[in-house]
C-alpha cells in the first residue's frame, strides 16, 4: 500500500521482476490515514505482518506543513497499530528514524510520539498476550540515512 502513485508503480515494477509463483502482491494506492481502506484490506488479504514505514520524510516540508505532517505519522501510525491488534495480526513492525532519538524538528518530533504509540501498544499487550494467549508482537526499528532513499541528501548533493 502506497500513497504516492510514481513509488507505487516504481515498487510494482521492481516486484514484477521476481517469480511470480513464489509470491503475489497487489498493489493498493491509498493513506494508511484512513481506517475504512486499511480495515478493508487486512480484511481481504488477511494481513499478518505490517511494515509501517509510511511517514513524510523530507524534513523542510514536514516543518511548513506540519498539521499534514503530523496526521500522516502520527494519525497513520495509531491507527495500523490498532487495526494489527484488532485483528490479531503476529508482527507490526514500525520503521522509525535515526532523528527520532533527540529530535530537534517537527519531523523528528512526530516519529519519536509514533515510537511512543507502537511502545504503548507492546506495553498494553504484555497482558493481553498472557491473559488470552495471544501472540502478537509490536517492534521498531531505527534507520538513519539510507543512501540515495526519499529523504536522503545524496541526491540533492549529485544535482
Amino acid at each position: 500500500m502506497e500513497l504516492s502513485e510514481h513509488n507505487l508503480y516504481q515498487i510494482s515494477q521492481e516486484l514484477n521482476n521476481y517469480n511470480a509463483k513464489e509470491f503475489s502482491f497487489h498493489e493498493i494506492l491509498g493513506n494508511a490515514c484512513d481506517e475504512r481502506l486499511v480495515s478493508g484490506i487486512f480484511k481481504k488479504f488477511k494481513v499478518d505482518i505490517v511494515f509501517h514505514a509510511a511517514a513524510y520524510k523530507h524534513v523542510p516540508i514536514v516543518e511548513h506543513n506540519l498539521i499534514e505532517g503530523l496526521k500522516n505519522n502520527l494519525i497513520g501510525t495509531f491507527e495500523l497499530a490498532n487495526l494489527a491488534l484488532k485483528k490479531k495480526g503476529s508482527n507490526f513492525v514500525f520503521i522509525s528514524t535515526d532523528k527520532a532519538v533527540r529530535p530537534t524538528n517537527i519531523m523528528g518530533v512526530s516519529k519519536r510520539i509514533s515510537e511512543l504509540i507502537v511502545q504503548a501498544f507492546a506495553n498494553q499487550l504484555e497482558e493481553e498476550n498472557k491473559e488470552n494467549n495471544l501472540n502478537i508482537r509490536f517492534s521498531m526499528v531505527r534507520f538513519g540515512n539510507v543512501l540515495n532513499s526519499s529523504g536522503s541528501v545524496v541526491p540533492l548533493f549529485k544535482k
